[in-house]
């Protein structure tokens, strides 16, 4: 009986160990990621609203799309189209002590830019329609060894509205904007590089 009880008790004891730890998570932060959540499987068109970068840009006279194409409780999958360039996705992740905003950038045949994954993570509670992301450190080197250490300054923000979504990026001295309009859906285009249809 005693030898039983004791098997007993290690199998409930191992079934413990081995449950995963929760994925905590603040309110504002769940809001704000359902809100983007609620339109997974859409795309939307987008215009720039706002850049002072001086020179030629290449969102000029781009079509410019977002599509939430893969949701999960704890990671959304945003691919970023300009015009025919599909390397970028954003990719925002639940991490147990805020949300994190990454950047994936692929070549056309699916493999990693040089400069890639480069994003940061929330500091605070943000809102529900807004989120800010000031770089982290993995970033403020990869920008320092790819010669732009200005963008080690970089914030990146969303908002999301009912009828808006914005992406926006920040530092001293520079601006960028774009705008999605979020009352009429597109279709959805291809998957961006290096994802599978």
């Amino acid at each position: 009986m005693k030898s039983l009880t004791a098997a007993t008790l290690l199998l409930a004891s191992s079934a413990a160990i081995a449950r995963p730890a929760p994925l905590v998570s603040i309110p504002m932060h769940d809001a704000f990621f359902k809100n983007i959540a609620a339109h997974c499987g859409k795309a939307f068109e987008g215009k720039v609203s706002i850049d002072n970068a001086k020179g030629l840009s290449s969102f000029d006279n781009k079509k410019l799309i977002m599509h939430v194409r893969k949701c999960t409780d704890s990671e959304l999958q945003v691919p970023f189209h300009v015009g025919d360039d599909a390397s970028r996705t954003w990719i925002i992740t639940k991490t147990g002590s805020g949300l994190s905003l990454k950047h994936d950038h692929r070549h056309e045949d699916g493999t990693d830019d040089a400069s890639t994954m480069y994003g940061g993570h929330t500091l605070d509670a943000g809102y529900a329609q807004m989120q800010s992301f000031p770089a982290d450190q993995y970033s403020k080197e990869l920008f320092v060894a790819q010669g732009i250490a200005q963008s080690a300054g970089n914030t990146w923000q969303m908002y999301i509205y009912p009828e808006v979504f914005t992406y926006r990026l920040i530092r001293q001295g520079r601006e960028f904007k774009v705008d999605f309009d979020l009352t009429k859906s597109i279709t959805p285009p291809a998957a961006p590089w290096g994802y599978e249809e």
